[in-house]
């Protein structure tokens, strides 16, 4: 059997529900334990149902995608800034780049957990096809 066929068949043929769990910064398995120890740190296992997290390597993945989602929406902001506060460019700079800071703290733990719930789903870097039972999301 090839391991994408047993990969479906432990997690059935959608990764939407390991995605959102990572979302939510849950184990990509079960859904109940958390998968931080602290702000961006991977916990070594989940909690509930014992999963490895420590074959994740998320490494710069998630800062590329929050940087490219962060930009597009600051960028896209400028020219409604500019219609708001007028010709202030100072005040601008700093309303934009507190919103770029606030955002991209916000945005980067959602993210990584998705990058782990994905290399999970997908058996990479070391996850492996497991028997335990996948929850429902």
């Amino acid at each position: 059997m090839s391991k994408t066929l047993q990969i479906i068949q432990q997690h059935g043929d959608s990764m939407k529900p390991a995605l959102l769990r990572g979302a939510r910064l849950r184990c990509p398995r079960c859904g109940e334990g958390r998968m931080f120890s602290s702000y961006l740190k991977v916990a070594p296992q989940c909690g509930c149902c014992g999963l490895d997290l420590t074959p994740q390597r998320a490494d710069d993945g998630p800062a590329y995608v929050v940087i490219l989602i962060v930009a597009h929406l600051i960028g896209f902001s400028l020219p409604v800034m500019f219609d708001l506060l007028g010709d202030r460019p100072t005040m601008i700079a700093v309303v934009l780049g507190m919103a770029s800071v606030v955002l991209s703290l916000a945005m980067l733990p959602p993210v990584k957990g998705m990058f782990v719930a994905l290399q999970w789903f997908k058996g990479m870097h070391g996850f492996r096809a497991e028997a335990a039972p996948v929850a429902k999301a």
